[in-house]
Order: structure tokens, then C-alpha cells, then sequence
């Protein structure tokens, strides 16, 4: 068993958002959509969505892992066990958030599963971002499933009191910074950013959309003004493609940064990507 995945909290309605966060939609796609997709892109093995019992989910990629959560009103921790369960035997490590991370960045969940990777003995890779501990954009041993689960069946329900039991690195912001891919795509931290109230999801929703590079290859690229890279504005596959002048059908492949194939429109992006669009006709 090696590698790591991912545990995203979908949660149920957000009695200060008045609905459920999960299907929020964001720029064409849905707030969960994308947080799995991120999450997915960084993470080596599968993703895992734990929803409250009966709760409706957004559509989410082929191979997401979708798994109820056991009791209501027991918080993350009970998330947390639930998610870690799931993995156990599938991965080491996972990085557990929440679904409400609009902004959460490849190379920041690359930054903290590392942790893990390289240091043996630890258990939990806790962020400290922005003056606060961010249990849920952190990585844990898939083993801490257990000691979580135990937690919740006595009613110990913060995430604190599972630290407790475990050996925790704690990541503050210039630890975070010295990876210089993060650094550059995400020097303020945005990540750990959250919405928990409608006017975070609106002024969250206002913000530019990434910028990423798009390039055309082979029958696509019509010309030399349609051959080079153009930088644009786009959350999506799909609204790359608009942005370049394409339509993202069936006929074309995307591939994120020269080594992530996609055919899916609603694949999410973030600062700094490369999109090379090319006709699926001719094998791209």
C-alpha cells in the first residue's frame, strides 16, 4: 500500500449558507466538482466524498469514491473517520478539506501530502495558514482512521483531541512559501479560504477566474495567431476552450500541463496552468 487520496467533506446544508455548499455553482461547474477535481489532480490514488445520509451530489468524475456518513451532527472528526476508513488499504496518506475551498490549489495540496511522504513518523501535516490551524486542508495517515472513529464514538469531536493522540507537523505560512511552485501560484495563501456565509460565496464568486495558458495543436491551430499561447481567464476545461475560440466536444483532448489527459469539460484549472487543446480525431 503506497501513495496518497483524497477525503472531501461534502457536508449537508450550511445553516448560514441556507443550502448545501456542495452544489453551489462556480463559474459552469458546481463548488464540490471542482474541489474534487483539484484534489484529484494532486492526489495519486482516489478521491472520496463524504456526504451526509441521503444527501443529492453534484455530478463528480468517473471513479469518485462516495461514502455516507454514519451519524448526523458529529462534525468533521466523524467525516474525517469515515473518509480515512474508505481509503484504508487504497493509500497511506490522504488530504482531507472540506468542499467550500473555492480557491484550493494543486500545488498546496502537493505541498502538504509531501510532508507526510517524506517524513515517516508523522501522522497529521496541519497547515497554520493565515493565523489559523486548518484541520480540514490538511493530510493524515489513512491508520488515524481508528483513533477517529473512537473519538466520535465518545464524543470528542474536535479535531484537536485527535491531534492529541498523534504526531503533528505544523506548516505556518513561510513554511508553506518555501515551496516555490506554491509560492508563485498561490503566495497569499487563497487555499484555505473558505465560504460560510452567502456574501463570501458572492464576493468569492466575483473574483477573476485563474489565469491559464491555452495552445492549439495540429488541425486546431488555424493560423500563427491561433498557434501560439494565449493567455486567458478560465475555471474550466470548457471555458478554456471558449476562451481560445473552441468548442470542447467530443473531437478534442485537453492535456493539463503536458501530462494530464481530459476530455472532461468541466476538469477544473488553476493559476498557472498550461492547456494544450488538440483534435481527438487525429489520437491527441
Amino acid at each position: 500500500m503506497t501513495g496518497s487520496a483524497g477525503v472531501v467533506l461534502a457536508g449537508g446544508r450550511s445553516s448560514r449558507m441556507g443550502t448545501a455548499k456542495a452544489a453551489l455553482e462556480w463559474h459552469g461547474s458546481t463548488l464540490l466538482r471542482r474541489t474534487v477535481g483539484i484534489v484529484a489532480r494532486a492526489a495519486e490514488g482516489p478521491v472520496v466524498v463524504v456526504r451526509a445520509g441521503g444527501q443529492d451530489l453534484p455530478d463528480l468524475p468517473e471513479g469518485t469514491v462516495v461514502v455516507d456518513d454514519p451519524r448526523e451532527g458529529k462534525g468533521p472528526v466523524q467525516g474525517i473517520a469515515a473518509g480515512l476508513a474508505a481509503l484504508t488499504g487504497r493509500a497511506d496518506a490522504a488530504f482531507v478539506c472540506s468542499t467550500d475551498m473555492p480557491f484550493l490549489h494543486p500545488a498546496f495540496v502537493r505541498r502538504v501530502l509531501r510532508v507526510l511522504a517524506e517524513r515517516e513518523g508523522t501522522d497529521v501535516a496541519l497547515p497554520v495558514a493565515l493565523g489559523y490551524r486548518q484541520p480540514l486542508a490538511a493530510a493524515y495517515r489513512v491508520s488515524l482512521a481508528e483513533a477517529a472513529e473512537r473519538l466520535v464514538k465518545e464524543d470528542r469531536l474536535r479535531p484537536a483531541f485527535l491531534f492529541e493522540q498523534c504526531v503533528v507537523v505544523s506548516l505556518d505560512d513561510a513554511t508553506l512559501r518555501q515551496d516555490p511552485v506554491l509560492a508563485a501560484l498561490d503566495p497569499d495563501l487563497d487555499s484555505v479560504l473558505n465560504v460560510n456565509t452567502p456574501a463570501d460565496y458572492q464576493q468569492a464568486r466575483a473574483r477573476p477566474q485563474p489565469e491559464v495558458t491555452v495552445q492549439l495543436f495540429g488541425t486546431l491551430a488555424r493560423g500563427d495567431s491561433a498557434r501560439g499561447p494565449r493567455v486567458v481567464r478560465a475555471a474550466t476545461v470548457d471555458a478554456a476552450g471558449r476562451a481560445a475560440g473552441l468548442t470542447f466536444d467530443r473531437h478534442v483532448t485537453a492535456a493539463l500541463n503536458g501530462d494530464q489527459i481530459t476530455r472532461d469539460g468541466t476538469a477544473p484549472l488553476a493559476a498557472g496552468d498550461i492547456v494544450f487543446f488538440m483534435s481527438a480525431d487525429a489520437g491527441g
